[in-house]
């Protein structure tokens, strides 16, 4: 991912900071890194579902599992981007990056 990914957000006065910037990239970094890894749990778990052999198939049932787990991470991952970025935004818009709106209380949508 580029450092200026989302340079062109917003406008003057809403520019992301480059914290923001880096948590955001580590987070896309993970998300990344999981997909890559369903992808390999995928191929395991076809080749295994394809060779009809009872302990392959016994496996797959772990697999599965991990593979589920790892689509929950990514929910949450992307969840949490979203929250993080609503917050930045909110901040960026109001001139302060504390999260909190001028009136002192968190902004929510």
């Amino acid at each position: 991912m580029e450092g200026d990914t989302f340079s062109g957000l917003g406008n003057g006065s809403t520019q992301l900071d480059g914290k923001v910037l880096q948590t955001f990239h580590k987070s896309f970094v993970q998300v990344q890194n999981i997909l890559d890894q369903n992808r390999v749990l995928i191929n395991e778990i076809n080749q295994n579902h394809e060779s009809k052999i009872p302990d392959n198939l016994s496996r797959n049932v772990g697999l599965i599992r991990e593979l589920n787990n790892n689509i929950r991470r990514v929910v949450d991952l992307y969840a949490d981007l979203s929250t993080s970025f609503a917050k930045s935004m909110d901040a960026s818009s109001d001139g302060d990056s504390s999260g909190l709106k001028s009136d002192g209380k968190a902004g929510h949508k």
